[in-house]
């Protein structure tokens, strides 16, 4: 009796193999919401010519290019460019410190027992406070210059990436550690030669998941205090509805967040390959 030969699914089921349709189901969620904006767009625009809330795409275009090419009349500036700048900086000094300072406490509360409990309970008790929270507080002490939104950034995400470190580093097995310190290593050459290397990768992957955080605080301390910034023109642009400016901010911070999570994506199955693997076991 010849026994037939079983098929997985193409789509349904937990063991669906979509093989060359996988790249459609990738593309298929963007491609309803340009579609769905597409037709809610045209049918409020057909009803009234002037509505702000949904712009056509060619209203979008036309104005994103002004803010590229225009020079700002005040500042001279081109707008668009000048707030992408801003913000990167801001962004990119905020992550930087968090995870310095992340890799340090990591390795303290990690490796070392009187620092675990004396800096544990604090860390986690400071990843409970609600950043935006203490915006204000941050407005009062420094002021409204970069000071305040730095720290924002960094009070948002160090916490959170230091207690994900912490908890890698107290993972590493105990016997990596024992034959280190046996054949002759001090704890700082135990720290540089065991520990760093494996937390390289754990630090990228911690970055990328504290991305989209440092984009919310930093868009709101740019809404509250600046005169400059991604997050200044998307609060700016809300005073008078212009959904022109808005939208095309909002994608803009949506590719440049994908850019970075890719890049750093990118840079992990680079550079170490070993975690890709260990991790997926």
């Amino acid at each position: 009796m010849a026994s037939s030969k079983h098929r997985s699914p193409l789509l349904l089921g937990i063991f669906a193999k979509p093989g060359k349709l996988g790249w459609l189901l990738g593309i298929l969620p963007f491609l309803i919401c340009i579609f769905s904006y597409s037709h809610l767009s045209k049918k409020r625009l057909d009803e009234n010519p002037n509505d702000k809330l949904t712009p056509s795409w060619s209203k979008m275009v036309q104005k994103t290019k002004s803010l590229m090419t225009v020079p700002d009349r005040r500042t001279g500036e081109l707008v668009f460019w000048d707030d992408t700048k801003h913000s990167l900086v801001r962004l990119l000094k905020g992550i930087s410190l968090a995870a310095l300072v992340s890799i340090i406490l990591a390795i303290l509360l990690g490796l070392f027992p009187a620092g675990r409990e004396l800096g544990q309970n604090f860390v986690n008790t400071l990843s409970f406070i609600p950043p935006v929270a203490i915006l204000p507080i941050l407005l009062v002490a420094v002021g409204v210059g970069e000071t305040s939104k730095v720290a924002l950034i960094f009070i948002g995400t160090f916490p959170l990436m230091t207690r994900d470190l912490t908890l890698y580093v107290q993972h590493i097995p105990k016997e990596q550690i024992i034959k280190t310190m046996t054949l002759g290593a001090n704890q700082w050459q135990l720290v540089y030669k065991v520990v760093l290397p494996q937390l390289l990768p754990k630090i990228i992957e911690t970055v990328r998941l504290s991305i989209g955080a440092g984009w919310i605080f930093l868009i709101v301390a740019e809404g509250i205090a600046s005169s400059e910034g991604l997050g200044y023109r998307i609060f700016q642009a809300r005073r008078y509805m212009a959904m022109d400016t808005i939208i095309p901010y909002v994608l803009w911070i949506t590719l440049l967040a994908f850019l970075a999570d890719t890049i750093l994506r990118l840079t992990t199955n680079h550079f170490f390959k070993w975690y890709k693997a260990t991790s997926k076991r």
